[in-house]
């Protein structure tokens, strides 16, 4: 089964589709799973703190029609915008990260999800994700992303 390609611009700091041959890009790996799961927004918590100037929880609708109650896609990493650069903060990025990847454990398509996060310059982030697959392959891919 492959999925529509989301191809990640680390210049511009975000996804997009690829047209070739006038049909979209399609993969079956990981790549695009990992992107909405990091970069889709994941609804608040109750007890989160939102962002300064934010009032909406956000969070996809289409969490309501998941067969599983509870279940949710994204990440909560929006919720670090405007943040300062300190080492909670990084803290959060790599919980976040980790939450919203940790369906591929439960799901058993891993058998382990590790994130690091780390200041890369002024008001950007990086994610280093590192994704043990249960067949033995291992994926690799940092990610940036704006404070």
């Amino acid at each position: 089964m492959s999925d529509i390609a989301t191809i990640y611009d680390d210049v511009e700091l975000g996804g997009d589709m690829m047209v070739s041959g006038g049909a979209l890009v399609e993969e079956v790996g990981l790549q695009t799973a990992v992107l909405i799961s990091l970069f889709t927004d994941r609804r608040a918590l109750d007890d989160d703190v939102l962002p300064a100037g934010t009032t909406g929880k956000r969070g996809w609708w289409g969490d309501l029609t998941l067969p599983t109650e509870g279940d949710q896609y994204g990440s909560r990493l929006w919720q670090l915008s405007r943040e300062k650069q300190t080492a909670a903060v990084l803290r959060r990025a790599e919980e976040y990260a980790s939450e919203a990847l940790a369906w591929l454990v439960t799901d058993g398509v891993a058998s382990q999800v590790t994130v690091t996060a780390e200041v890369v310059r002024r008001g950007v982030l990086g994610l280093g994700v590192e994704i043990t697959l249960v067949r033995g392959n291992v994926f690799v891919e940092d990610y940036l992303l704006t404070l």
